[in-house]
């Protein structure tokens, strides 16, 4: 009689244990959100909102052209416009912006940084490849394997804080932060 409890009990933690692993498998905590190109919250997408450029009087307004419905405004966003701009070069210009490109390439060029970086990303991903039970429950070993080279946003915005650099963008300080 005892034996057959012994073996009963048994029987029942080692369906709990292997209940207990299946059901563990099968959800994750969050999913890397870097793998995303789009947002899968109900909320805004902080990246997809730009503020229009302020308003400003011409110097011509008979020189302005004529509104046409769905047309492009001057006070439009133009981020990408902006960006070479502000790397000295000419929107619109292309490979041709000797500018731009002297700019970008200030530090040196490296020839095949793209193939160069999937090789070394993918012997990062093998050296860090998932656990037999991750790869048969199809859990993402992503965080897992970069999380040595993630950065943390809150002590980042810290750092910086504490050496006078603003962030317009950032969170305003909580009660009793420094």
């Amino acid at each position: 009689m005892q034996a057959a409890r012994r073996v009963a009990r048994g029987a029942i933690l080692a369906g709990a244990a292997a209940l207990s692993m299946t059901l563990a498998g099968c959800g994750s905590d969050r999913e890397p959100k870097l793998m995303n190109l789009r947002s899968t919250t109900n909320g805004p997408d902080e990246f997809g909102i730009l503020p229009p450029k302020a308003l400003q009087m011409p110097d011509n307004l008979k020189a302005l052209p004529a509104p046409t419905p769905g047309g492009s405004n001057i006070t439009d966003p133009t981020p990408e416009a902006d960006a070479i701009t502000a790397l000295g070069g000419r929107p619109g210009a292309g490979s041709d912006d000797a500018a731009l490109v002297g700019y970008a390439a200030r530090n040196g060029v490296a020839q095949n940084i793209r193939g160069q970086l999937a090789v070394e990303d993918l012997d990062h991903r093998r050296r860090n490849d998932a656990r037999l039970l991750e790869r048969v429950f199809g859990v993402n070993a992503y965080y897992r394997a970069y999380k040595d080279m993630s950065l943390d946003q809150h002590s980042e915005l810290d750092y910086w804080r504490r050496r006078g650099v603003g962030n317009p963008s950032a969170p305003p300080r909580q009660d009793g932060e420094r």
